[in-house]
């Protein structure tokens, strides 16, 4: 049986499925913050840095460019920017937004990671919003 590939031209031609998922509450709040800044055109990009002893740290950022190698993608209506490098270690990651007795704010929980499971805003992750 003959299988036909047909190559995409453009970027516009590709879905990308979405490798991190939003949650309901945190689109509801990435969209009310958007919209009250001002960023009309702006998404969310997740990524990775450091690495260090405690291992590695998360981050979100408000972002309405694209840089090379970025997988762009839609999750409950946010677009989410996110770097080829932290793709590889945040494929299957969630970003929430939870409220408890230490305060609100954003996480990303990543069934990669090793050890710890995620991170929250205020704990070792860098958000900015």
């Amino acid at each position: 049986m003959d299988t036909q590939v047909t190559p995409m031209t453009t970027s516009e031609e590709l879905t990308i499925k979405p490798l991190v998922t939003v949650t309901p509450i945190a689109a509801q709040k990435l969209q009310a913050l958007i919209a009250e800044k001002n960023l009309t055109g702006y998404g969310l990009r997740v990524f990775v840095s450091g690495g260090g002893c405690s291992g590695a740290q998360y981050g979100m950022a408000f972002e309405n460019k694209t840089e090379d190698g970025d997988f762009v993608f839609d999750s409950q209506g946010v677009r989410v920017y996110l770097d080829s490098a932290s793709a590889m270690n945040l494929e299957g990651a969630m970003v929430d937004y939870v409220e408890g007795p230490q305060g609100a704010g954003f996480s990303i929980e990543n069934p990669n990671a090793m050890s710890g499971g995620g991170c929250s805003c205020g704990g070792g992750c860098s958000c900015s919003h």
